[in-house]
Formats: C-alpha cells, structure tokens, sequence
C-alpha cells in the first residue's frame, strides 16, 4: 500500500477546522492548520465558507478574531440533513468510553 493509502480520514478537513474553533473560539489560524495539518491559506477559505453558509460566526477582537459556531445549523449532505452542526460536535468532543462503557476522565 502507498503512503497516501493510510493517510485518508472518514472526517473532512472542515470538520477538523470547524472542531478546532469549537474547542478554542480564539484560535489563530496558524495554530488550527498545525493542528488540522493544511496550509493557514486552506484554514482561511474554510472559515470563509463556513462563515458564508452560516455556520460559523467571526467577531474581531483587538488583533485577533472570535468564532461563535451555530450549534442548530443543520449538516449539509442529504445524508446527514437530520443531525445540527452541534450535534456532530458534542459527539466528537465527547470523551471515549472505556471497556465497561462509563467515560474516561
């Protein structure tokens, strides 16, 4: 198998962005493409389009931008049109479960 075989994710990179900015709304673009692991030109466009579907929310603050995510937006695939961007969030951002099924810490 190639390399690019075993890099492929069952999530899109603006799910990625868009979890960065749930976890820190103050994050720098830099710090959320390390994190992602895209360029800050490719952070940028998705927080635009994200922002121009109304998903997410940009506020300046002195030097630096605030995002504020609209928890009730609903996903976009036909597929997924039933489940709201918070409802994808709170999934992933819930702690794994250990074997006996309660929450790790």
């Amino acid at each position: 198998m190639s390399d690019a075989e075993h890099h492929w994710t069952f999530l899109s990179n603006h799910t990625h962005v868009l979890l960065c900015v749930a976890r820190e709304p103050d994050a720098r673009v830099r710090d959320v493409a390390d994190v992602v692991g895209i360029t800050e030109r490719a952070v940028q466009r998705i927080l635009a389009e994200l922002e121009e579907a109304g998903i997410v929310r940009r506020e300046r603050r002195g030097r630096r931008n605030h995002y504020e995510i609209e928890d009730d937006a609903p996903l976009r695939h036909p597929l997924e049109a039933h489940r709201t961007v918070g409802d994808l969030l709170r999934m992933l951002k819930k702690k794994p479960a250990t074997a006996s099924g309660a929450p790790t810490s």
